[in-house]
Formats: C-alpha cells, sequence, structure tokens
C-alpha cells in the first residue's frame, strides 16, 4: 500500500480502524471550483474489481446498440452488390446520392443530441432513437424507388446522429480520462463487427433470395430492423440514466463510484447547463483542429466501411464472395484499434499513436492504387483496416479527454463530429465506379493531410501545457481568457 504525502490532520485520520477499512488513505486534489477538498483515494484492486463490473455490463449494452446502428447504416453497402439499385430504378448517381444525402441529416442533428442528451436522459433518449432507425430500416425493405430510399436515409441520420456523441459522452460519465481509450475502442470494433458481422450476415440472408415473393436484399433490411428493436428494449431496461446508482452495483461500490465522480470533479464540473461552456467550445482550437483531422479520418471510415464489398468486387470477385472475403479485414482493423487503445491509455499517449496508425493506411492505399495483382490490392485492404478504426477513434479520445467539463465536452464532442461526418457526404461520391481509383487515391490524400494536422496540434497542445506550467512558476502572466474546466492550470493535457 502506497504512503500518503505530508498532510495536515483531518478528522477522517481519527477514525477507527474498522471505519477505515476501504478508505486507505485521503489526499488533496482540486474540485471544479479549485476549492481544496479531501477525497478518499480507492483500494487500486477494489477499483479494479469495480472496472470489470462496469465493463462486464456497460460495454456489452453499448457495443450492441452501436453494432445495430452501423449495421443498419453501413448494410446499403452490401445490398448495392445484391441488386438493390436494378430492382428499384436507381442510376448509379442517385445511387450515390443516397448514400451521401444521409449524412445531411447526421451531421445536422449530432450536437444538438449531444447536448439534450443529459436533460432528456440517456435512457430516453438512445431508446427511442435506436427504436425509430430500426422501424426505418425494416420499412427499407419495402422501398419501390429512390425517393422512397432517399426518405429512409433522411430519418436514419437524423437518428444515428444523436447515438456516436452520446455514447461517447455516456463513456466520460463513468470513466476516469485514463479509462477511456479503451472503452471508446470498444466502440470502433463495433464498426469493424459490423463490417464483418453484416458481411456474414448479408451472406446468409441473401441465401433468402425468393421467400415470400421478395428480393434477397429486402430480407436484409428487414432482419437486421427487427433485431435491432430488441436491442432498443435493451438500452431501456439495462443503462441506468445515473451510473454512481447503477442497478447491478452493491452499496459499497455505489460508495466507490461516488468517490470516482468527486475525484474527476475538476473533469465533470458543474451538472446545471450553460451557454457559456458551449461558447467556450466553439472559440477553442483544439475543436476545430481535431474537427479538420477527424474528416479526414472519416473519409477512411465512411468510404471503406460501406463501400469494402464493392472494391473487393472490383478486384475480380463476384457479389458473395465481396461479402464474406470483408470479414477477415474487418476482424484484423478492430484488433489492432484495441492494441493500440490499450497502449494509449498506459501511456496517455494520443496524436503519436494516430499517427502511427495512419502510416499503415497511407502504405496500404498505395498498393490498391498501384498497378499490382489483385492479391496484392486485397493485402492492401488489411493495411488500410489498421488507419479505417485507430486513426477515427483515438483521434475522438484525443479530444474527449482534453476538453472539460461536461457541457463544453458534450459541445466539442457533438461539433467535432458534426464537422467531420460531413466526409459521408464525400464518401459517397468519390467511390462511384470501379476500380474506385478516384475514391482510393482521395482516401490517400486525406491521410497524408491528417499527418500534417495531427502534427500541428500536437505542438499546439504541447505549447499550451508549457505555456500553464510557465504561468505556476510565476514566469509570465496569466492572460489566458478561458481559465476553467480544461483552462485551469493543473489540467494537463494529453498529447
Amino acid at each position: 500500500m502506497a504512503s500518503s504525502p505530508p498532510r495536515s490532520t483531518s478528522p477522517s485520520e481519527k477514525k477507527s480502524d474498522p471505519e477505515r477499512q476501504n478508505e486507505l488513505f485521503t489526499t488533496d486534489i482540486p474540485t471544479a471550483e479549485t476549492v481544496t477538498e479531501t477525497v478518499e483515494v480507492l483500494d487500486p484492486k477494489a477499483e479494479a474489481a469495480l472496472l470489470l463490473k462496469l465493463d462486464s455490463v456497460f460495454v456489452p449494452i453499448i457495443m450492441l446498440v452501436y453494432l445495430s446502428c452501423f449495421l443498419d447504416r453501413s448494410n446499403i453497402g452490401n445490398v448495392k452488390v445484391a441488386g438493390m439499385p436494378e430492382d428499384i430504378g436507381a442510376s448509379a448517381s442517385e445511387f450515390s446520392t443516397a448514400v451521401s444525402i444521409f449524412y445531411a441529416t447526421y451531421v445536422a442533428f449530432e450536437a444538438p443530441w449531444a447536448i439534450l442528451l443529459k436533460r432528456l436522459t440517456p435512457r430516453v433518449t438512445l431508446t427511442t432513437l435506436c427504436v425509430i432507425w430500426s422501424l426505418t430500416t425494416i420499412f427499407s425493405g419495402f422501398i419501390t424507388n429512390i425517393g422512397g430510399l432517399y426518405a429512409a436515409r433522411l430519418v436514419l441520420g437524423a437518428c444515428e446522429g444523436g447515438l456516436f456523441p452520446g455514447l461517447n459522452l455516456y463513456l466520460t460519465m463513468v470513466y476516469k480520462r485514463e479509462e477511456q481509450a479503451r472503452r471508446v475502442s470498444y466502440l470502433f470494433v463495433c464498426t469493424a463487427i459490423a463490417g464483418a458481422f453484416g458481411g456474414l450476415l448479408a451472406y446468409l440472408i441473401l441465401k433468402m433470395d425468393g421467400i415470400g415473393g421478395q428480393a434477397g436484399w429486402r430480407w436484409v433490411y428487414i432482419i437486421e430492423g427487427i433485431f435491432s428493436i430488441f436491442i432498443g428494449a435493451l438500452v431501456w431496461f439495462a443503462l441506468p440514466n445515473d451510473p454512481t446508482e447503477a442497478y447491478f452495483l452493491s452499496e459499497d461500490e455505489k460508495r466507490m463510484m461516488r468517490v470516482r465522480a468527486r475525484q474527476r470533479a475538476q473533469y465533470m464540473g458543474s451538472e446545471e447547463f450553460s451557454w457559456e461552456e458551449i461558447r467556450f467550445a466553439l472559440k477553442d482550437m483544439k475543436v476545430w483542429m481535431s474537427g479538420a483531422i477527424q474528416f479526414c479520418q472519416d473519409i477512411l471510415l465512411f468510404g471503406f466501411s460501406t463501400f469494402l464489398p464493392s472494391i473487393i468486387q472490383s478486384m475480380g470477385h463476384d457479389s458473395v464472395q465481396a461479402q464474406y472475403l470483408t470479414i477477415p479485414v474487418y476482424i484484423t482493423g478492430g484488433l489492432c484499434f484495441m492494441a493500440l487503445a490499450f497502449l494509449s491509455d498506459k501511456l496517455s499517449v494520443r496524436g503519436p499513436l494516430v499517427a502511427f496508425a495512419n502510416v499503415f493506411g497511407i502504405l496500404g492505399y498505395i498498393l490498391i492504387i498501384c498497378p499490382t495483382s489483385n492479391g496484392v490490392k486485397f493485402l492492401g485492404t488489411f493495411f488500410c483496416s489498421v488507419a479505417v478504426y485507430s486513426g477515427p477513434g483515438l483521434n475522438l479520445t484525443w479530444l474527449n479527454v482534453n476538453v472539460a467539463p461536461h457541457y463544453r465536452r458534450a459541445a466539442a464532442i457533438g461539433f467535432q463530429q458534426t464537422m467531420a461526418n460531413t466526409a459521408g457526404i464525400v464518401a459517397g461520391q468519390i467511390y462511384r465506379e470501379k476500380p474506385y481509383l478516384l475514391g482510393n487515391a482521395f482516401s490517400l490524400g486525406s491521410l497524408v493531410v491528417a499527418e500534417f494536422l495531427i502534427a500541428g496540434l500536437w505542438l499546439y497542445i504541447r505549447s499550451c501545457n508549457r505555456k500553464k506550467e510557465r504561468i505556476s512558476r510565476g514566469e509570465v502572466e496569466d492572460t489566458r481568457k478561458v481559465k476553467t474546466g480544461d483552462g485551469e492550470l493543473d489540467f494537463k493535457y494529453h498529447l
């Protein structure tokens, strides 16, 4: 057991031994109001057991709801190679527009949903969104023309726009800064699982072609939509609005959650809604630079995850082979991201790992674009998958841990995601015709631009840390306009 630093005697030191069980020692830490408060430091083993319990309940729920969301969003890539455009009389340009139009409402609703999450409560917000997009997916199985597809994609985007920012905010309500990258990684792993599972599921469901007089692609929408309905019910009954009072925790574990909340007081801040915090987020250079990076990374995420079956099909494979050959690619990307996320949390390093993952993506797209054999091009998709998931996930975590308090962070995540997800509009337009040279070349260029932006953001954050250190030492006057939340002198940004 570690010993506590020298400090003045506090009332807690007068407790008897029984009363001091599970209270190893206390230390003074700053709260959100920069007032010194005596806060318990938890037994590391007890806290590790608590984290394991939190993960065992929260992570499966969060992963399932995001899995269903991404399945319902990206299955348009699966039905494309299964004959949907021909059945509804959609031209190549009209179908590309249908892919892109999803992001018109998606980006418009991200920031509002993120800000409203806490006021409407996570359970009500997430369940409602899940049920509506699930029903929309089911009804997509009965579309007969391009107008119906446009309408369905717009409704889908309006609902799904609130999920990713909402889930990220929920994670910040449960976990500390140094615990978040691996939990965010679970969300992005879901995109990989959705790709792999979606390809396998589509492969199996397409065998239902003709059953009930319906085409196989219609069954893809109907069955995946029904699956999502059940996930919505799970969210309602299993996701607590207040993680500190979660139904599956014992009284001692709830006490530990309250201690963790006090330890994170500076990071979480006031529970009261504040327009001033939203204005601070809009003026924060970190948010804008992070959004620009995320836009570049999402060009890959949306283009790759939506059109991978088509990209593989352009290498000489038939539509069925294209479905199941996506599975190992997605799994590789998901596993690599989890490994980098664990390393990121362990080292509290973010930006350099985003740049490292992008190197693999640059190599992968070069292999796909160059006049190489189809086998080498397929190998390139594995390299691409490392950057496709690790880049956006680690960059988002980088923003999560560097913005405080809650409503400033909610606005920051919402605005960053709004900027980033306009990439979906672009992705739908650059992947039009085989062999998708424009789309792959554009993705390669986006990665190169992202590398320069990452270096710029890293240098900016490092300069902010150094300025705080100089102010703390009294070397320079504190002329900063924002001095609260992550602007406090003892809030150290992760690089």
